[in-house]
């Protein structure tokens, strides 16, 4: 497959973008990690927000959202990622091992457990009804509701046998929103026989219905064998990217394990599909996307990572047959 580098702020390069599958996100941490990452992570908040309401804008409902961070600083922009209509799925815990902690821990002076681990957090798109006063599970609900039939018609309405009232109609954190050609037969029996009214059932004000790409859910490939904690030493040996030959520093603080890219990319979209890593860094969401038959578009505005990026993106795509 092919790849789309912008060598400068991704801010400048997302309206450029075909619309994403999947959005990769290792972008700051509040730490000073490196020019522009604020020093604490109270401020990952307003640093991310342009970031996060572009992607809202670009995004559907069949939009991915992996976020890697510490645990602080996912804890502080999270709300930015609620508020824009990013639903939390799952936290992911990459647990680098015993080997991670450097040096001794003097357990007398410390007053907190060593620290291996980061998160690679899981979101997806809500859809966003601008004629609805609250959320879309409680939307269908009460437009059934309206109807006057009871609610184990909705079985029959959607051709299932018990789908609808486990999951469509849910009132707990089990609902989804019904496939497109499921959410139609809905349609179409609630305004056959649902009580005369005026206003139609499950239609916007304006009477045009609603369009099936906003009932259309995030892909999801199950990844056989892996959970929600990866056990991973951190890179050593030869994925590990040096800053010089020959040299004992890496060119990059946390380089991440392709193999996990790999698994969230292939988990989270199809063949053809379109990825995008704002913040490329050394490229390992983009090399990933590439060798799994995805559109990779990434961005990197630091000088330092370009040719490196450059070349890992070039060789990733002459590698793939």
């Amino acid at each position: 497959m092919t790849f789309t580098l912008y060598l400068g702020d991704a801010l400048d390069a997302y309206s450029l973008w075909d619309t994403p599958d999947v959005i990769v996100s290792d972008g700051a941490y509040g730490i000073s990690g490196f020019p522009g990452d604020p020093s604490k992570p109270e401020g990952l908040a307003s640093w991310y927000e342009p970031h996060v309401d572009a992607w809202s804008n670009a995004a559907t409902t069949k939009t991915t959202l992996w976020f890697w961070n510490t645990e602080i600083g996912w804890s502080n922009t999270h709300p930015v990622l609620a508020a824009h209509g990013w639903k939390y799925v799952e936290c992911c815990v990459w647990d680098k091992g015993a080997g991670h902690v450097a040096g001794r821990v003097n357990s007398k002076t410390m007053r907190t457990l060593p620290v291996t681990t980061e998160l690679c957090v899981l979101y997806e798109r809500q859809p966003e009804f601008d004629y609805a006063t609250s959320s879309m599970r409680d939307w269908m609900r009460s437009e059934w509701a309206r109807t006057g039939l009871p609610w184990r018609e909705t079985n029959a309405a959607c051709g299932v046998k018990d789908a609808a009232t486990r999951k469509y109609f849910a009132s707990d954190d089990c609902w989804y929103p019904p496939p497109p050609e499921r959410f139609k037969l809905l349609v179409d029996y609630a305004n056959k026989h649902g009580a005369p009214t005026n206003t139609p059932y499950f239609f916007n004000q304006n009477s045009l219905g609603i369009p099936s790409p906003a009932w259309e859910r995030r892909t999801w490939n199950y990844p056989e064998g892996w959970r929600n904690v990866w056990n991973r030493p951190p890179l050593r040996g030869d994925e590990r990217i040096k800053a010089k030959p020959g040299s004992g520093a890496s060119m990059h603080s946390c380089q991440k394990p392709l193999d996990l890219m790999d698994m969230t990319i292939r988990a989270s979209s199809n063949p053809g599909d379109v990825v995008w890593e704002p913040f490329g860094g050394l490229g390992g969401a983009a090399v990933a996307a590439i060798n799994s038959g995805r559109e990779a578009f990434v961005a990197e505005v630091n000088a330092d990572y370009q040719p490196i990026l450059r070349q890992r993106l070039h060789n990733a795509s002459h590698a793939v047959v």
